[in-house]
């Protein structure tokens, strides 16, 4: 049996029973923890069935799919442990810098405290920092300016406690803008840093 995702996250609980000797697979669709809609296709030799609401299931027998409804109390129950042992889900965030620098706004500098708490309730966290920029200047100095932002947001959180072996670093420059626009645009929302903790 296999399973693809209509969204980007969805949730599956699946599980193998052994009852009386025969052998079902099950799949139960969890809602999107930010309440965003998903689906997952559940498909093999023999069909696919696709299941698109909160709790909604499938459970193959032999050759045959059979439609489950659960409640969350139900799922709960049934896949408890497996729910518990999920590493938590990774978390974003994003900071902004003053115009063709390395320092951070104000309001940004102030989220640090809620970044490194982040990390520190993981335990074997893993932080990703990429820097990118406004479209203001060439290229070449944007690659460079990005990649220096990502370096001065790894060192703060190092000067904070954060290990240095969990942080990696890259610099994307003015290539994946959040704000579209033309060349020499001074944009405060493409002057930032995407940090990514998991």
């Amino acid at each position: 049996m296999r399973s693809e995702s209509c969204g980007r996250w969805p949730l599956v609980a699946s599980a193998l029973l052994l009852l009386g000797g025969c052998v079902s697979e099950r799949v139960v669709l969890l809602p999107a923890p930010d309440g965003r809609p998903t689906a997952i296709t559940v498909r093999d030799s023999r069909g696919e069935v696709v299941l698109d609401e909160p709790f909604a299931g499938v459970e193959r027998r032999g050759n045959e799919f059979k439609a489950l409804k659960s409640s969350e109390t139900e799922v709960k129950a049934k896949f408890g442990t497996a729910l518990a042992a999920q590493p938590a889900r990774p978390r974003s965030f994003i900071l902004y810098f003053e115009g063709g620098s390395e320092t951070l706004t104000a309001v940004s500098a102030a989220e640090l405290a809620t970044i490194k708490r982040e990390i520190a309730e993981r335990p074997a966290s893993e932080v990703m920092v990429i820097g990118h920029t406004d479209t203001v200047g060439s290229t070449d100095a944007n690659d460079k300016l990005s990649q220096k932002r990502a370096a001065a947001v790894r060192e703060i959180l190092v000067a904070a406690g954060v290990p240095a072996q969990k942080i990696e670093t890259a610099g994307r420059g003015e290539r994946e803008l959040l704000v579209k626009s033309g060349d020499e645009v001074a944009e405060p929302k493409n002057r930032r840093v995407e940090i990514s903790v998991r």
